[in-house]
């Protein structure tokens, strides 16, 4: 069954291939961006382009993902252009490099601001549509950092993805009993395929990278995305990541898998998670809320 997806951050990277992987499947996509008359307009002809190339139904739309009437904006956008969404995929991030000590609290908020409390925007907007029709998907792009092994100089970033991944395992507890469904995918490291590193963010507190450049952690950044460079494996093909989530949307409903992994350079987080997710499911059980570990269906809303 074929429907209307929001994908956000969908400007490159993750976001773009899973906005034209989804089109190509035949379902309608809105590629939301930022900025689409501005610094974004490339993108958004080249959405068209995409779209008229291949027949696909994949459009752009201005959301910014930092701004609640924005967001809200996009959203009415959609309802009152197809009626209802049925999927959205939460994409939007950012990610930073450096000391943890050089990144001012503000940098740390703005940080968390883009990861985590963007999806609570898109989620109060789109949320009272979809539990108005008891049927909906939210696909949340995690990161395999938060709960695999990871390096230094990333804190920052690791932080709110594990913030990210934590409200969405909540979220899919306090939505089920409206029928819709949640499903987690967690990519690895990728040093190509995205704008990840080449457009990471570096730490205000330029005298504290200092210090540490003339301490024992002279280097350490070069030595951290050699090391990654040289695990993730040459033919690591990050368009994966979108396959995983066209399967999970396409998958019918009640059949599709809470956490998906994809992660060429294997750092552990597909069994540690494993662990963790049982650990919540078995307390859920032991206090007789299991029924909250399924979506019902709409026969029994």
């Amino acid at each position: 069954m074929k429907g209307i997806i929001v994908v956000t951050g969908a400007s490159s990277g993750f976001g773009r291939l899973t906005a034209e992987a989804l089109a190509l499947n035949g379902h309608t996509v809105y590629a939301a961006m930022r900025e689409t008359a501005g610094r974004n307009a490339p993108q958004v002809q080249a959405v068209k382009d995409f779209s008229a190339q291949h027949k696909a139904d994949l459009r752009a739309i201005e959301l910014d993902v930092g701004n609640q009437g924005s967001v809200d904006a996009a959203i009415e956008t959609i309802i009152k252009a197809d009626g209802h969404i049925d999927t959205v995929v939460h994409n939007a991030g950012h990610m930073v490099f450096g000391p943890a000590e050089a990144f001012t609290p503000e940098q740390f908020g703005e940080l968390y601001d883009i990861n985590v409390l963007s999806t609570q925007r898109v989620n109060r907007a789109v949320l009272p549509h979809m539990r108005e029709r008891h049927q909906g998907l939210l696909v949340w792009v995690s990161s395999s950092s938060s709960a695999g092994g990871t390096p230094p100089y990333l804190s920052p970033y690791f932080a709110a993805k594990a913030g990210m991944d934590a409200l969405a395992v909540q979220y899919a507890r306090e939505l089920s009993l409206w029928g819709i469904e949640t499903s987690i995918i967690v990519p690895g490291a990728f040093t190509k395929g995205t704008n990840h590193f080449a457009h990471s963010g570096r730490p205000a507190d330029l005298a504290r990278v200092a210090a540490y450049e003339a301490g024992p952690y002279a280097g350490y950044g070069d030595k951290i995305q050699e090391a990654f460079g040289r695990i993730v494996p040459d033919d690591a093909d990050v368009s994966g990541v979108a396959r995983a989530i066209v399967e999970v949307v396409n998958a019918p409903f009640g059949k599709r898998p809470f956490r998906v992994h994809y992660d060429p350079t294997k750092d552990g987080a597909e069994v540690a998670f494993a662990v963790i997710d049982r650990v919540r499911d078995e307390m859920l059980h032991r206090v007789g809320m299991g029924d909250l570990l399924r979506p019902r269906g709409p026969a029994s809303a």
